[in-house]
């Protein structure tokens, strides 16, 4: 009698482990299968979006006249389409007790060209007028830089270390050149490196 229950709980282990293993392979593709491939779902990722710069919303009103903007040579840059800007990399003590921590970051601006027919210039004016405005975008980096330098030297590391702490400083930096630089049309910032220790 016992070797009979032995055997059926035998049976049932190893359904169990089969339908397991059935069950790790069929989410192992689901999740790491190129979309191409056939799929009885796909998934879909909700990503936080607390700390990103939000899509701005449309209305048809908007849209129409956008379309009429575009016809007459008219652009509104969105990031991604402007110039960048960057600049030195930078060493900052974190202000943490012992002074030990300190931050290595380069950062890169984003800034849309003042000229709204920018993407229409023929080549070689675009050329040129990328050439004095880089100019003029070089003129500021003093100031560029200072607002940098200012803001990170006011951070610990535990206001850094995480990637909502990047995002953050990311908003801070790019709210404080807009205000500070109220000519320019920043469109966002990049970090090329950044490194906390």
């Amino acid at each position: 009698m016992l070797d009979k229950i032995l055997k059926i709980l035998n049976v049932i282990t190893q359904v169990i482990l089969l339908l397991t293993a059935f069950l790790s392979i069929f989410m192992a593709y689901i999740i790491f299968a190129p979309d191409e491939l056939p799929k009885p779902f796909r998934l879909q990722y909700q990503y936080d979006t607390a700390f990103t710069t939000p899509e701005p919303h449309v209305s048809e009103a908007a849209a129409s006249e956008e379309t009429t903007t575009t016809e007459t040579g008219t652009h509104d840059f969105i990031p991604g389409e402007g110039i960048m800007v960057p600049m030195s990399t930078k060493i900052i003590n974190l202000v943490d007790p012992g002074g030990r921590r300190y931050i290595r970051v380069t950062v890169v601006v984003e800034v849309a060209p003042d000229n709204p027919e920018y993407e229409l210039l023929p080549e070689e004016e675009k050329i040129a007028y990328e050439t004095a405005f880089e100019e003029k975008l070089n003129s500021r980096l003093p100031i560029m830089d200072d607002t940098v330098i200012t803001l990170l030297s006011t951070k610990t590391y535990e206001d850094l270390y995480t990637a909502d702490g990047k995002e953050k400083l990311r908003t801070e930096i790019l709210e404080t050149l807009s205000e500070k630089l109220v000519d320019l049309h920043i469109l966002s910032i990049y970090f090329t490196e950044f490194v906390v220790q």
